[in-house]
């Protein structure tokens, strides 16, 4: 990042500050930015200092995917707002989040790079990774990139696709392992402890009534999180705090249950507020249980286990540790 510059955050590429022309720009969906686009990120880091100028990060929002679909189905691992905060954390001086369309798509690729690459961001750098394509019909190959580059003056590095275990790093990875509950995994690829954030609304007030008030998130419909216990880390306007959370209610209505954390030691009244909650570590998947008796009985033991386990929680990078919920004490 550019020494003492405010971090900027782009809807568009209508109106670029000066600041921002001549930069190095990563472009991709990026959804949850995780170790195979941190390779890419590294890169245009790099690629941007050599140069001196900003690195920027360039993204399309609703994704591409859902666009295409009837209606929105997959599971987002990050949302615009969270990129932002990741590309912050990564060292960048910029994010850019273009609004993706079917108008967009439609884009021949050689208009692409003339009007967003060359006239809107005047670029002198373009790193991405070796699956990107964009444009009409995907024409624009990371090889037409490479060749626009050569003709029109700006660099370009295609990125290998990032392995771990014999298999590729990818969203898709991710997404599957925390559907199965594999928040170690999923956490692994990311390079980071997954994050997400939601409003707080009214729930059934069942958790106060065993002892156990919850705030209650709401999550989007496409939301497909393994349903059970996790240890989490929560943070509620810029303060940190450890907790344990349920998602899926199979002993009540478990009919597009809210996330409910139970924040330890906090009492405060946050309906409406926007949380961050860490996932640190899956505690168990749901039960059924013979009467309440039994199941405050589980509660009781699970919130001992994620007192231990979010308190023994450290940052799994330096990223990690700069989106600041987890403490590296």
């Amino acid at each position: 990042m550019t020494s003492g510059a405010p971090f900027i955050r782009l809807d568009g590429l209508s109106d670029v500050p000066h600041a921002l022309r001549g930069g190095v720009v990563a472009i991709g969906n990026f959804d949850g930015f995780h170790r195979g686009h941190q390779q890419v990120f590294a890169a245009a880091r790099d690629m941007a200092k050599t140069k001196g100028v900003p690195a920027i990060v360039l993204t399309f929002e609703p994704h591409p995917r859902d666009v295409f679909a009837p209606n929105p189905f997959l599971f987002r691992l990050t949302y615009a707002d969270q990129k932002a905060k990741l590309a912050e954390a990564s060292g960048f001086d910029a994010i850019v989040v273009m609004e993706f369309s079917r108008d967009l798509a439609g884009v021949e690729a050689t208009e692409f790079v003339s009007k967003f690459l060359i006239d809107a961001l005047q670029v002198s750098g373009v790193v991405v990774g070796a699956d990107f394509h964009f444009g009409k019909a995907r024409a624009g190959t990371p090889d037409f990139l490479q060749q626009q580059g050569d003709e029109r003056g700006f660099s370009v590095r295609i990125c290998d696709m990032l392995e771990d275990e014999a298999k590729f790093v990818s969203s898709s990875r991710i997404r599957e392992a925390l559907g199965g509950g594999d928040v170690a995994l999923a956490n692994h690829l990311l390079g980071y402890h997954w994050t997400f954030s939601g409003e707080i609304v009214t729930g059934d007030k069942r958790g106060r009534e065993l002892g156990y008030p919850t705030a209650n998130m709401a999550v989007p419909a496409t939301f497909s999180l393994a349903q059970g216990v996790y240890a989490v880390k929560i943070r509620i306007e810029g303060e940190l705090f450890d907790g344990v959370a349920a998602f899926g209610k199979p002993m009540f209505d478990n009919t597009r249950p809210p996330f409910e954390t139970f924040i330890f030691d906090f009492d405060r009244d946050i309906y409406g507020q926007t949380i961050e909650v860490a996932l640190i570590a899956f505690i168990r998947g749901q039960l059924t249980f013979d009467g309440l008796d039994p199941l405050i009985a589980q509660m009781n033991a699970d919130s001992e286990t994620a007192r231990i386990t979010t308190a023994q929680a450290r940052p799994l990078t330096e990223l990690d540790a700069a989106l600041g919920l987890v403490s590296g004490q």
